[in-house]
């Protein structure tokens, strides 16, 4: 019985253990953390062997197989150990793909993944397809094709899954844009996480679809490099202006959307062109983009309090998410900006500050980098050290009219424990205004 290791136990990890063991695996889960407790239960009632707060190395370099999760960097320990003794690491997302006949449709970017990836999964499941969605959003990808197989799957997938693929080819495979982002993880070279984003086409064949953002440099320079047989499906701004979304043989209306900004019209541009690759008609996807509810923290209008709104954007943890936000706005803004610093470069926001921002909050523990980027394009600028402050601060400056946006371009690390924790505070803190607390 061939051994498979798994190096993880969160959500894709414990998910590739149960799929691993219904393939007839010897399965073993590592985790140098500690086990979430739902996770630690699921591995128990599937009696599934599992360590936490150590790796084994006896036991892992004896490996047929590792699977890991995608948080592991490739200069972890226990992954440079694994590579010398020439044992084959996968992600989760390859490791599926080779148990399921379903088409499956991968969607990767630099922004943007998680809108598109719901919204083309919403449209294909409301039109009433047999359709899961995974792979860096919801549940496992693994764990779902090891209970339930479906017939489409809308995948989900960060270079870091990506870049332990092999053999994974999706049918339809979407790229929506490729700015700087995660460099720490390639060593600081632009080309190394470039060529990260591109693996996704490496597989496709004739037949297949690509759906690219040609409005995008970086990608139809790197396209000049490929060999490409599939078929491709460039997607630029004429596909989704004048109040129409035209792409393939679909003519929506943009008044269907229920998410804001010029970013999330090229997103649903994206989710159309999938949705008529499958044969939806134009009735049943104009009826899916009427009902859609994006995910939370991204755009999310939390409170209107005294005419004024307050929008998590927490999800924006880069420069490139944040100049998407603050394009979308309509009304005078009241920015809260900062965190942990990626390597920013915020030159690309200093025409939008200018002309839309009225007052900046810095939140974070090091605010001097966004004080020196922004001071000269604002009059007022302040620097806090807690959500609430911040929320209170803003508040000060917004007047009925106003939108209080939280859209960091920074991640969330300095001062909370994701972004989702930290958009999870804004929520909270804003909606405490409407009741004076």
């Amino acid at each position: 019985m061939k051994k498979a290791i798994i190096l993880g136990a969160g959500e894709s990890g414990t998910g590739a253990a149960i799929l691993a063991k219904k393939q007839g695996y010897d399965v073993f889960v590592s985790d140098f953390g500690k086990i979430g407790e739902p996770y630690k239960q699921e591995l128990n009632t599937r009696e599934i062997e599992y360590e936490e707060g150590r790796h084994s190395e006896e036991r892992l370099l004896q490996a047929d197989l590792v699977i890991k999760s995608p948080g592991i960097p490739d200069k972890a320990p226990i992954i440079k150990k694994l590579k010398q003794v020439d044992v084959e690491i996968i992600d989760e997302i390859e490791f599926t793909s080779r148990y399921t006949d379903a088409l499956i449709i991968a969607i990767t970017g630099s922004n943007g993944k998680t809108t598109t990836t719901s919204l083309t999964y919403h449209l294909l499941k409301e039109a009433g397809l047999n359709v899961g969605v995974g792979g860096n959003i919801g549940k496992s990808f693994a764990k779902q094709v090891a209970e339930k197989e479906r017939e489409y799957y809308v995948i989900e997938v960060s270079s870091f899954q990506l870049d332990y693929t092999e053999n994974f080819r999706p049918q339809i495979a979407m790229l929506l844009n490729i700015t700087p982002d995660h460099l720490d993880r390639y060593d600081y070279v632009m080309q190394n996480y470039i060529n990260s984003k591109f693996r996704i086409i490496n597989n496709q064949s004739i037949g297949d679809w690509f759906i690219y953002n040609a409005d995008d440099d970086v990608i139809t320079k790197e396209l000049n490099h490929q060999i490409i047989s599939q078929q491709l499906i460039p997607i630029t701004e004429k596909n989704y202006e004048g109040g129409f979304i035209q792409v393939l043989d679909a003519t929506i209306s943009t008044n269907s959307l229920t998410i804001q900004g010029k970013h999330n019209r090229f997103n649903a541009a994206c989710a159309i062109a999938v949705a008529k690759l499958v044969g939806l008609s134009d009735f049943e996807i104009d009826k899916g983009l009427i009902t859609f509810k994006n995910e939370p923290h991204r755009l999310e209008t939390v409170a209107t309090i005294n005419g004024v709104a307050y929008i998590n954007d927490s999800k924006a943890t880069n420069v490139d998410a944040t100049y998407y936000a603050l394009e979308a706005m309509e009304k005078p803004i009241v920015w809260i900006v900062g965190g942990q610093d990626k390597g920013n470069d915020y030159t690309v926001l200093e025409e939008l500050v200018s002309e839309k921002v009225k007052a900046i909050v810095a939140l974070g523990v090091d605010n001097s980098k966004i004080e020196a980027a922004f001071s000269p394009y604002v009059k007022i600028l302040e620097d806090t050290k807690s959500m609430k402050e911040a929320v209170k601060v803003a508040a000060t400056y917004a007047e009925p009219g106003d939108v209080v946006l939280l859209s960091p371009a920074c991640a969330s690390f300095d001062l909370f424990k994701n972004y989702i924790a930290r958009g999870e505070e804004f929520t909270v803190c804003s909606q405490q205004l409407a009741v004076g607390n």
